[in-house]
């Protein structure tokens, strides 16, 4: 088989490293990476960890609007499924380049895999959400994580080739936690003790766009008396800057560049508690067994949200405050599969 994969950003980047190292054992594939997240710690650093093969094309589009950006990458995308004549196009999750790849594929009757089907937060505010659902009613192979991602599929008549497979986030974490743990300096390098800090990721723009959201978020932050640890996200920096929001007025806050995937694993199993509001983060505190506290209204990922795993506070100080300091003792079931979801994928697809 010759695949074609899409890949934008940081999560698509994880997701595809265990899926591309079973697939070119016996098949093609050929990376297009649209160049959505284009910051060297949010992109070239994953290629490099993940041992992941050089993208074939890189479209390097930027940040923009929605339209804009989603537009670039569609004209773009088009030229190459046209010249290379895939056997299936290959898209994860639900960014921009997500749907851009998932309606050219669909536009030129190439059948698309979409691995990380049928998540849903029922929020159609969210720009993620509708990327879902769209990408989902134009694929022809649904790879799901859950089985609440199969249940919200069959509840919209999608029935067809859907696979409950686990986790290819699972898959990635198990794969390479023991490297991170053997070749990780990040804790010496900030100077930070095992469970002696509480870890942040904010980038949604749900959060971001809005300069209340993000006033409320950093008054619980300076509430929190222990040490707090943020890789700040490009675009979140820029927007507490548009907005005048002063970090250094946060008392125990360490605010650090993006860091890669081994360095974020051992950040993310040191902490005593993860606040985000990132769907992947979300995920990767459940796995490695670390309570999460999740700055959105909503999660699609409400597996987590068992025995206080992960909690749901929106952008409410007091919620969140309470959250943070909440003894929390989870189970932590095996909701996300055995961890080799990758081989059942290629498995599937080959028919």
């Amino acid at each position: 088989m010759k695949i074609l994969t899409v890949l934008g950003a940081r999560p698509q980047f994880i997701k595809a490293a265990p899926v591309s190292r079973v697939l070119r054992e016996n098949h093609t594939e050929l990376i297009i990476h649209t160049g959505q997240h284009y910051d060297s710690n949010m992109s070239d650093i994953f290629f490099e960890e993940l041992n992941i093969p050089k993208p074939d094309y890189y479209l390097g589009v930027g940040s923009g609007n929605h339209g804009k950006q989603t537009g670039e990458m569609l004209a773009k995308i088009e030229e190459i499924v046209l010249k290379e004549e895939p056997d299936f196009v290959m898209v994860y999750g639900d960014t921009n380049s997500t749907l851009a790849g998932a309606l050219v594929a669909a536009k030129l009757h190439v059948p698309v895999i979409h691995i990380e089907a049928g998540l849903r937060s029922f929020n159609k505010k969210m720009p993620e959400e509708v990327n879902r659902i769209m990408t989902d009613h134009v694929s022809e192979f649904l790879f799901c994580p859950t089985q609440t991602a199969i249940d919200n599929l069959t509840n919209e008549n999608i029935t067809h080739n859907v696979f409950n497979i686990g986790d290819v986030m699972y898959d990635a974490v198990l794969y390479n936690k023991g490297l991170a743990a053997e070749k990780s300096e990040i804790l010496k390098e900030h100077g930070l003790s095992e469970k002696g800090y509480h870890l942040i990721t904010i980038h949604r723009a749900e959060n971001t766009d809005d300069i209340h959201h993000m006033k409320n978020i950093l008054d619980a932050f300076s509430k929190i008396e222990e040490v707090k640890v943020w890789p700040i996200h490009p675009r979140t920096k820029h927007k507490l800057e548009s907005y005048g929001l002063d970090l250094s007025s946060v008392p125990n806050l360490k605010v650090i560049d993006p860091v890669g995937y081994l360095d974020m694993l051992t950040l993310e199993a040191n902490a005593l508690k993860i606040v985000t509001d990132s769907g992947g983060v979300q995920k990767e505190a459940y796995f490695m067994k670390v309570p999460c506290v999740t700055v959105r209204e909503q999660t699609e990922w409400v597996e987590t949200l068992e025995e206080d795993a992960n909690i749901l506070v929106g952008t409410d100080v007091e919620k969140l405050l309470a959250a943070v300091e909440k003894k929390v003792n989870p189970s932590y079931k095996e909701a996300f599969g055995d961890g080799k979801a990758a081989e059942k994928i290629v498995e599937l697809i080959k028919g």
